[in-house]
């Protein structure tokens, strides 16, 4: 049961709905055990470390901080365990009125599931939210030297003293930032030109500069050919830029992407088509089989906890409310480096190609303008905005707490509201996000010039 199935079956429980949960290992899924929260509590230790290590930049004597890495993962299990026994446990959900079974799950009818070997329930609708895991290349000599994974790295005790990180997705990027400034030698290898390729580049380009100027050895163009293990060295053997490279760690660190679970589900027996992505469904989360749903990661949409929640809550809506549980929403997403990287909706580049013209604007803002951030000693970043005929299309931030300051522009276009017309609402100052304010300022002052221009025009 991850963020899914936990969501789903809070929100079916306000309806007075019979529910069972079916959970084959631990309660609380990727977000609590492998993925947000313990990746977020390295980083929060990551930063104290950054901070005192950089404080003269404040006036205040810096000192090279003494990173004790066992009491770091300890932080983060009692975190984990803390949210386990409160929020997250199964006793919490029973007083709801969840039935919670744990085992083996496999569908054996379009309103039947078995649970291990004895036990069957029934239902009038069925929620598939199994989650993914990651995913192991098949280099040369890995799996004999062994790797570290997003869902295995939180079994350590303590962090590695070096570490090779292939892959140059937000988990690669936040984990190389965190162990660095934690002490620890970090090589970061992506087969591509760039980091986050799915992100602003302009953006991303400020970001890289900030991870190499803190250490990381980020290297693009990286071709991995094989791995050996050499004097207890785990060694990554490949080419950058098509010159032969070695590089080498005590772990290696793989992060290049996500399967869907499908195996071992009964999907085929019962007529669910399923494709790389995960399960086939409709733009209502149903599956080929319309009494069975799939949500989350497993639905191949998006690979965020956010969004798996969302689609969750739409899907019960559907079973029990039909036609209210389409799934047109905008899914903003954050990558939490220092500074934050959060996106939504278009690019500059890919609105230029969906609309193309002159009704596509792009509106940008550097923090180096902004007071706040100055104040706070973190200029690096700026806010971009994307529009179309004056309506917002996409939002990209790179500031300290992008990830907050996102959430504005996507009610934006939630509610399709014109960019000039977030200038009417007051923002605090100073805060970085006023730049958002002052960016759509500008946006209504243009559009006042323009109207002016043609009256003026008009008027002959």
């Amino acid at each position: 049961m991850g963020s899914a199935g936990l969501v789903a079956a809070e929100f079916a429980a306000t309806l007075d709905l019979r529910i069972a949960a079916v959970e084959r290992d631990r309660v609380g899924g990727d977000c609590l055990w492998t993925g947000c929260v313990p990746s977020k509590a390295l980083l929060a230790s990551a930063k104290v470390a950054h901070r005192m290590r950089t404080a003269d930049e404040y006036g205040i004597a810096g000192v090279e901080p003494q990173v004790d890495g066992a009491r770091v993962f300890d932080r983060i299990h009692s975190i984990q365990q803390e949210i386990a026994e409160t929020d997250d446990s199964p006793e919490r959900y029973r007083e709801m009125g969840v039935e919670f079974h744990f085992g083996h799950a496999r569908l054996t009818g379009p309103h039947t599931v078995r649970v291990g070997e004895d036990e069957e329930l029934r239902g009038r609708f069925i929620l598939l939210c199994t989650g993914s895991r990651p995913v192991v290349p098949p280099i040369e000599g890995l799996e004999e030297a062994g790797c570290l994974t997003s869902e295995t790295v939180w079994d350590l005790d303590r962090p590695p003293n070096s570490l090779v990180a292939i892959g140059g997705g937000p988990i690669s990027v936040e984990m190389s930032q965190a162990f660095r400034r934690l002490g620890i030698e970090i090589h970061t290898l992506q087969k591509g030109p760039r980091i986050l390729p799915r992100d602003e580049p302009t953006l991303v380009d400020v970001l890289v500069e900030r991870l190499r100027g803190e250490g990381v050895d980020l290297c693009l163009n990286v071709r991995t050919e094989k791995v050996t293990v050499e004097n207890g060295t785990k060694v990554v053997h490949g080419t950058q830029d098509g010159e032969p490279k070695t590089w080498g760690g005590e772990e290696i660190l793989v992060g290049v992407g996500r399967r869907p679970n499908v195996e071992g589900l009964g999907l085929e027996e019962v007529g669910i088509e399923t494709s790389r992505k995960g399960v086939v469904i409709d733009e209502r989360s149903r599956t080929r089989v319309p009494s069975i749903y799939a949500v989350g990661d497993l639905g191949g949409r998006y690979l965020f906890t956010h969004s798996a929640g969302y689609e969750a809550v739409r899907a019960i809506r559907d079973m029990f409310f039909p036609g209210k549980g389409k799934f047109t929403a905008v899914v903003p997403w954050c990558t939490f480096t220092d500074p934050e990287l959060a996106h939504a909706g278009l690019t500059p580049a890919e609105a230029e190609e969906k609309h193309g013209g002159d009704d596509v604007e792009i509106w940008r803002r550097d923090l180096s303008h902004s007071d706040r951030a100055r104040a706070e000693g973190a200029p690096e970043g700026a806010i971009v905005v994307v529009t179309y005929k004056k309506q917002v299309v996409g939002a990209h931030i790179l500031a300290p707490a992008a990830g907050e300051m996102i959430h504005e522009l996507v009610l934006a276009m939630h509610e399709d509201v014109k960019f000039d017309e977030v200038a009417s609402a007051i923002h605090v100052y100073p805060t970085v996000s006023i730049g958002i304010g002052q960016l759509a300022g500008e946006a209504a002052f243009e559009s006042a010039q323009r109207y002016r221009w043609l009256v003026k025009r008009s008027k002959g």
